[in-house]
């Protein structure tokens, strides 16, 4: 590891008071969470315990997850369910509109489990979402949060061809570790994915990455400098945090001024939008990502 970063991480004993965040507040925030429980609304935001949930609903932002909850993959860093999926639920793209037009929401963030047991891998799924959001919110702006739909074109089309405000695709991890990270993922294939959407009509690209698995500084610049050959637009880079003792544990924590070094670097470079933060995940500000 080199000095810049040793000076700038601390190890794992115990979380930093900087990662440590009070309960959302605010009457946006609980008029919401009362819709949510009353109309059992699922949100990636409430599922997964999300630090920025009071921020980003009081924005009037929230993310929804598709196709299930279980995950035909099992990375090393994801807290989601993995094994057979259900069946596919062809009523969830109405679902999710509903759920949008209750909730009043803005920006909506959409994401799913990869389902590499689907021979559209789930896209025309998604594709059917984006429609039936538009169709019952035109207001609402989006941003699809796509699995890698294992590189294929055709797939990959069905997005593009729906026309998101943003279409994002994480890496969530450098090169020398994507293997350990994301078993069944490539780092190469996901720079793919992101370079064919925006050569092929993406109006703005994003990704994202996790700090704190053992990356070095240089690593994780090299990952900013290749995803901005891929002309992707906005990067965020967050602190990861171990969903329980099953998963890869916390090598170290990032100090909050290596994410503002991040977060400069990523501007100088000309990404379009960086957020870089301890408490920074995939959602955060992604209202503003569409200007």
């Amino acid at each position: 590891m080199s000095t810049s970063v040793a000076e700038n991480v601390i190890p794992p004993k115990g979380k930093p008071k900087w990662l440590r965040v009070k309960l959302p507040t605010g009457k946006k925030y609980t008029q919401l969470r009362g819709l949510v429980d009353k109309y059992d609304l699922h949100t990636i935001c409430t599922s997964g315990s999300c630090p920025n949930m009071g921020e980003c609903w009081g924005e009037g932002t929230a993310t929804f997850m598709i196709l299930g909850n279980i995950c035909t993959r099992s990375c090393g860093f994801c807290g989601v369910k993995t094994g057979r999926p259900e069946t596919v639920d062809w009523a969830e793209p109405e679902k999710v509109a509903r759920s949008i037009k209750i909730m009043n929401i803005k920006h909506a963030v959409l994401t799913s489990v990869d389902r590499d047991d689907l021979k559209d891998m789930g896209s025309i799924i998604w594709a059917e979402t984006v429609k039936a959001v538009r169709r019952m919110n035109p207001e609402t702006t989006m941003e699809t949060l796509i699995p890698d739909f294992q590189g294929i074109p055709n797939h990959l089309d069905r997005i593009l061809n729906v026309a998101p405000e943003v279409i994002s695709h994480n890496m969530e991890t450098v090169k020398r570790l994507t293997r350990e990270v994301r078993i069944q993922a490539k780092y190469e294939r996901s720079l793919e994915v992101l370079d064919y959407l925006k050569k092929n009509g993406a109006n703005r690209t994003k990704s994202g990455i996790m700090l704190g698995l053992g990356e070095e500084e240089s690593e994780v610049i090299a990952t900013m400098e290749d995803l901005r050959k891929a002309n992707v637009d906005v990067i965020t880079i967050g602190q990861y945090l171990q969903p329980s003792k099953k998963h890869l544990p916390v090598k170290q924590f990032i100090l909050p001024e290596q994410f503002k070094k991040y977060e400069e670097l990523g501007l100088e470079m000309g990404f379009r939008h960086v957020e870089s933060g301890a408490l920074v995940r995939s959602s955060y500000k992604a209202h503003k990502h569409i200007h």
